[in-house]
């Protein structure tokens, strides 16, 4: 018996890092069916309070009701609500969640080092009020670079397609297209806005591949960037395969809608009186190749046997 039946239904507070559920469903949903999964419905046995951020106009802007500074004040909104758990996403919401609340317990989810950023004091023993799931892993670099090369043997210049001054990125790539005698050239974007421009440049580059990895304003982009990349005619490989959904080529990473998925688990645990303080921080155990057959299709590419034979998922 959950020891939260007294008070009725259980609250959860969702602190996302987008503007709407919208651009969030490739997280809300896999979150919501791990809950049903455990018998948690929306508005029946379990009630969801959902705050999205962070959206793309604040983003260019820096202004406005999405912009980033509202992550505070929307964890001291659901903190207020004295809702069961706070689960909060990205390290943004995840330290918002924390300077928000030292009682309330907090689900964190994609959040790179919850050590280095004071959230708990190891993964095995959190020791405070938070737990959840990180996607803090080893450099996945050079994988990534060495499947896109297996699936087109002629590749020599790579396009890095990353946010501006991501330093850490570009040193892990450039290291890792070193090591496999391929030449990897940085571009740099600060918002949506700058996309078709980025495209423009590294067309005029002749780079003829795509390399992305994961962050914020590329996966609310994902739909446009897949567009763009297939306007140019440039296979576009990445780190999850929620953008393949949207239409990108190659994918290799963590499961992040499966993580997504799991994080219902930690709610679930601590509904029943866990602690966080005891619940071990999990790291990606699964990570997948998936390819998108359709996009191939509309690209004129054909796979190597080997790269369908290492797949994890085909999408056609």
């Amino acid at each position: 018996m959950r020891a939260q039946e007294s008070k009725g239904v259980p609250r959860v507070g969702v602190l996302w890092h987008a503007g709407n559920a919208e651009e969030e469903a490739p997280y809300l949903r896999p979150f919501e069916q791990g809950l049903k999964d455990l018998g948690y419905f929306d508005g029946r046995t379990i009630k969801l309070e959902h705050r999205f951020p962070y959206d793309l106009l604040a983003q260019s802007t820096g202004i406005g009701p999405g912009s980033t500074e509202r992550f505070e004040p929307l964890a001291a909104e659901l903190a207020a609500l004295k809702v069961d758990v706070l689960v909060a996403v990205g390290d943004r919401g995840a330290v918002a969640a924390q300077h928000a609340t030292r009682t309330i317990p907090i689900v964190f989810i994609q959040v790179g080092d919850p050590i280095k950023l004071k959230l708990v004091d190891s993964l095995a023993r959190p020791g405070g009020n938070a737990t959840g799931v990180t996607d803090y892993d080893t450099d996945l670099s050079g994988k990534r670079l060495s499947l896109f090369k297996e699936a087109f043997p002629r590749m020599t210049r790579v396009a890095l397609l990353v946010r501006a001054n991501d330093q850490q990125n570009i040193d892990q790539y450039q290291t890792a297209a070193s090591a496999l005698g391929l030449s990897i050239q940085p571009v740099e974007v600060r918002s949506r806005e700058e996309f078709e421009q980025a495209f423009d440049r590294i067309a005029d580059a002749r780079l003829e591949y795509i390399m992305m990895p994961p962050n914020r304003l590329m996966g609310q982009s994902r739909k446009l960037l897949a567009r763009l990349a297939l306007m140019h005619r440039l296979p576009l490989m990445v780190g999850t395969r929620v953008y393949l959904e949207a239409g990108a080529l190659m994918s290799y990473g963590p499961d992040t809608p499966g993580i997504f998925r799991h994080a219902a688990v930690y709610v679930d645990k601590i509904l029943k009186g866990k602690k966080p303080a005891d619940l071990p921080v999990e790291q990606p155990t699964k990570l997948e190749l998936v390819v998108n057959l359709k996009t191939a299709k509309e690209l004129g590419i054909t796979f190597p046997p080997f790269i369908m034979v290492q797949a994890d998922e085909v999408i056609e």
